[in-house]
């Protein structure tokens, strides 16, 4: 009995009723929603930040977060630690040539002015916007319009390595040598770094999906990937999020989800299309 608890050690206890206090704050802060199950994994992630703040125990880090006026600052810390953020370039590939050979000119072909704006969605590391726009070089596209890629994600951490634009080998498991080698240098330590030339065309900055207000301020879009995200959101968070889409595309424009998910239940403003590689979301 002893060796068990000498085990769980390093890890302070967090209370049943803490738990679901604290679950609680981050779905209304952040639509993320944590199940019963996930208890262990937030006492887990959590634990060290509470000790570096010098608690001895969850309750105390608790009402630090309700009375403290750093708890705005202190929830972004916890989303940074408690989202999983697994990726990895050209990932879905099917998905990725529907968007290069159907969606694209399909966009193209209802525009005078050939300007297609893109939202990824949640973009953890960098790989997915970094793969549209060498995707979008690779076909040609950018002779043919301006594109402007932006790309978001909740978690600070995940995003100035996707500014960086440094990966390591195990970011590259769909990609080709020679498509790795022309976008690609590789760094004195082993690691690739993507090229000016890719990291130009997308811009990132921190958004929080839930949040109406700051969603709305990226104004009309064309394309909005959002891939194995809605999975850590409960159905009323994922209406609010996909809402939040809706509203933001233009007539016609496109919706690009995770192949586990789908908006069965969800929302009845997307239509369903069955495009040659795959299936996509049209408002």
């Amino acid at each position: 009995m002893s060796t068990f608890n000498f085990s769980l050690n390093h890890h302070m206890e967090l209370p049943d009723d803490v738990f679901r206090l604290l679950r609680e704050q981050i779905y209304k802060r952040s639509g993320m929603w944590f199940s019963d199950s996930s208890k262990y994994l937030l006492q887990k992630r959590l634990s060290p930040r509470a000790r570096e703040l010098n608690f001895d125990s969850f309750q105390k880090y608790f009402y630090f977060l309700q009375y403290d006026p750093r708890a705005d600052a202190e929830f972004d810390q916890i989303f940074d630690l408690v989202t999983t953020n697994e990726t990895y370039f050209f990932r879905e590939p099917a998905q990725l040539q529907a968007f290069i050979e159907e969606v694209i000119p399909d966009i193209l072909s209802r525009k005078t002015v050939k300007k297609v704006r893109i939202w990824s969605a949640g973009c953890s590391s960098g790989e997915e916007p970094y793969s549209l726009a060498m995707l979008l070089q690779e076909a040609g596209w950018y002779d043919h319009a301006t594109f402007e890629i932006f790309a978001s994600d909740i978690n600070q951490q995940v995003l100035s390595k996707a500014r960086k634009g440094q990966y390591r080998e195990n970011a590259f498991r769909a990609t080709t040598p020679a498509l790795r080698d022309k976008y690609f240098t590789r760094e004195a330590d082993g690691s690739w770094k993507v090229s000016d030339e890719v990291r130009n065309r997308v811009s990132f900055g921190r958004l929080n999906l839930y949040d109406e207000a700051r969603v709305s301020l990226l104004g009309h879009l064309d394309v909005v990937f959002c891939r194995n995200v809605i999975i850590y959101f409960d159905d009323a968070s994922k209406k609010i999020v996909v809402t939040n889409f809706y509203n933001r595309l233009v007539e016609s424009g496109y919706l690009l989800l995770g192949h586990s998910e789908s908006l069965i239940s969800l929302s009845t403003q997307f239509k369903l299309r069955h495009l040659k590689h795959d299936m996509v979301y049209q408002k």
